[in-house]
C-alpha cells in the first residue's frame, strides 16, 4: 500500500520506482583509497540487485559458511535428519544475523518486523494452503481508476478496501480474518515478543 501511495504522491510510474542510482567502486590511484561513487545517469534494476543475484548470493554464502558449518554438525553424533535440521537453522540464523547487520539499526528494526510479518504470513499461507497477497490483490482490483473523479479519491477507495480486506473473514482461512490468523501464527512462534 505504501508503495502505490508513494507513486501517485510523487508522479512517479512504477517502472521509475523501482529504478535506483548504482554505485560505482573507484579506485584513487594515488592513496589507494576505495570509494563508492553514485552517478545519477547510471541506473539498476531493483528485481535484479534484490532477487536475480541470489544464487550468486547463495553460492558465495556456501563458500564462506558450508565447511565450517558441516564440521561443526559433524562434532555431535545425531541422526542424519537432526542433521540437516540443524544444518538449515544455522544457515538461515546465520543469513538472518547477516542481513541485520549489514544495514544502520533504525533500519534493520523496520526489517525485523517485516520479516516476522512475513515469515507468519507465509506459514499462514501453507497451512491454509492459500495466497493472501494474491487473495488481496484480487480484492482491490475491483477498484477502478475510471470510476474516480481524482488520482486521490482512487487512490483512498484502494487503501479503505486494502485496509477491510485484512479484517473481513476470509473462506480460504476457515472464515477468519488474515489479521487474526496472521498475528497468532507470529504468536505461535514467538515473533511478536
Amino acid at each position: 500500500m505504501a508503495a502505490r501511495k508513494k507513486v501517485q504522491d510523487e508522479g512517479q510510474s512504477i517502472d521509475e520506482m523501482f529504478k535506483t542510482v548504482e554505485p560505482k567502486i573507484k579506485v584513487d590511484p594515488d592513496t589507494g583509497l576505495v570509494e563508492q561513487v553514485f552517478e545519477e545517469d547510471e541506473k539498476v534494476d531493483l528485481e535484479k540487485q534484490l532477487w536475480a543475484k541470489n544464487p550468486r548470493r547463495s553460492q558465495a554464502l556456501l563458500d564462506l559458511w558450508y565447511d565450517e558449518l558441516q564440521a561443526e554438525i559433524d562434532k555431535d553424533d545425531n541422526p542424519e535428519d537432526a542433521k540437516k535440521h540443524l544444518s538449515f537453522l544455522m544457515t538461515a540464523n546465520a543469513v538472518m544475523d547477516m542481513i541485520m547487520e549489514c544495514i544502520p539499526e533504525e533500519m534493520a528494526l523496520d526489517l525485523s518486523y517485516a520479516l516476522d510479518h512475513t515469515i507468519a504470513l507465509s506459514l499462514v499461507n501453507k497451512k491454509y494452503d492459500c495466497d493472501l497477497l494474491e487473495e488481496e490483490r484480487k480484492a482491490v482490483s475491483i477498484v477502478k481508476r475510471e470510476d474516480y473523479d481524482t488520482d486521490d479519491d482512487y487512490a483512498r477507495a484502494v487503501e479503505a478496501i486494502d485496509d477491510h480486506w485484512w479484517t473481513i473473514s476470509q473462506p480460504q482461512l476457515d472464515m477468519r480474518n488474515a489479521n487474526d490468523a496472521i498475528i497468532e501464527m507470529m504468536a505461535k512462534y514467538k515473533l511478536n515478543e
